[in-house]
């Protein structure tokens, strides 16, 4: 896979600047990702003990897949976050339920907070879903959190998901939940009457 710095995709949002998606680019981004999959924080990564070349390796097989891509996200061209995209039909989350050929996962880890933004996690959380709709092969995003993963639970909900079971992976116990487009924006119209 040829590494670029070219974004796939942005968003302006207001007050805030633009936030950017591009592809993990392994050589630059390792040394950075790794000290954020080694704070506690990120418990939920798996990466705690993780040394910086076991790092590297995760995720040059990553980037070896075809069916599973890495992206750091950006606000105002400096890097906010890392975001996984996979096909779940090639992946081991097919074995617990009947996985779409428009069936797409993510996962989503924010980098440690420097200053408070007021919904900075929500502006992130909804750019990637922005992102993953503008994508004409994607009609459905799967998750799998771990089930004690309240945080990432509340943003799942708020932007349409809808939980369907717990299931058992080899690393967690995680709950199985999926969200489309018009889910999404069903969402997001009952956020913007909330507000009112």
């Amino acid at each position: 896979m040829v590494q670029t710095n070219q974004e796939v995709f942005s968003k302006e949002i207001s007050g805030l600047g633009v936030i950017s998606i591009r592809p993990f680019q392994l050589d630059i981004d390792t040394p950075m990702l790794y000290t954020w999959v080694t704070q506690s924080y990120a418990k939920y990564w798996e990466m705690l003990d993780k040394s910086l070349e076991e790092v590297r390796a995760e995720y040059q097989e990553i980037e070896k897949n075809p069916h599973h891509h890495s992206y750091i996200g950006m606000l105002n061209n400096v890097p906010v976050f890392l975001m996984e995209r996979y096909k779940a039909s090639e992946d081991i989350i097919a074995k617990h339920y009947e996985a779409q050929e428009s069936d797409y996962g993510m996962h989503i880890l924010v980098a440690p907070i420097e200053k408070r933004i007021p919904q900075f996690t929500w502006h992130v959380f909804s750019t990637i879903i922005d992102y993953f709709f503008n994508l004409p092969e994607v009609e459905r995003v799967v998750v799998e959190p771990d089930v004690n993963n309240e945080k990432i639970h509340k943003l799942n909900k708020k932007a349409g998901f809808v939980y369907q079971k717990e299931i058992e992976l080899s690393y967690k116990k995680a709950a199985l939940a999926f969200c489309t487009e018009e889910m999404y924006k069903k969402a997001l119209n009952q956020l913007e009457t909330n507000e009112k």
